[in-house]
């Protein structure tokens, strides 16, 4: 992924985000920040929002850049405050690794939302990799394995989740979530919306 996607203007963001930002209520914990643009474009609506992210060199970033509210932090290491939004936007639901994965995240974050609170989130569905070879049989279609490399220098490989809207919708009417789907932009991405029953 090519760096400046990261540091995006409010002109360059796809309209799926620009709408997520717009569903946004109250207090706002930005999860996964990167380097903080979507917590910029909130600051200047004059939203209450805090950006989590755990690398400490994107908080850096973030702070250079100019936002306000910054926690260095894994999400399932935090347990502080009750916030009306959680966003999670770049398919950031993706930290979850898996779909058992997924089912852990939802169950923590239960512990994070306001009354009434809200999850905003984007993922994408990618099926259309298997349209000339089988589904994998062992797991979750969904469920992949990156590692970054820069310079010849490899980090470790992770779980990466892509969970399409359907499947997420189960899963989260299991564990006790509303799931509502706010946009799909035509090429296999959506975004939706979970608040507690």
């Amino acid at each position: 992924m090519p760096v400046d996607v990261f540091f995006r203007t409010e002109e360059e963001m796809p309209e799926l985000e620009l709408l997520a930002l717009d569903y946004c209520k109250g207090k706002i914990l930005d999860i996964g920040a990167g380097a903080g643009s979507h917590a910029l474009l909130l600051q200047e609506r004059n939203a209450r929002v805090t950006a989590l992210e755990l690398s400490p060199g994107a908080c850096d970033v973030m702070k250079e850049r100019g936002v306000r509210n910054i926690l260095q932090k894994d999400i399932f290491d935090f347990r502080e405050g009750s916030f009306d939004t959680l966003l999670m936007l770049m398919n950031g639901i993706g930290l979850s690794g898996t779909s058992a994965g997924l089912r852990h995240f939802l169950k923590h974050i239960k512990k994070l939302l306001a009354p009434g609170g809200r999850l905003l989130c984007d993922s994408s569905d990618i099926s259309y990799l298997y349209e000339d070879s089988p589904m994998p049989e062992d797991k979750y279609f969904g469920e992949v394995q990156y590692q970054y490399e820069f310079k010849n220098i490899k980090g470790p490989v992770f779980k990466w989740l892509y969970v399409d809207w359907r499947t997420f919708a189960e899963i989260a009417e299991e564990e006790g979530y509303f799931f509502r789907l706010l946009h799909e932009d035509g090429q296999d991405q959506y975004l939706a919306m979970l608040e507690l029953k």
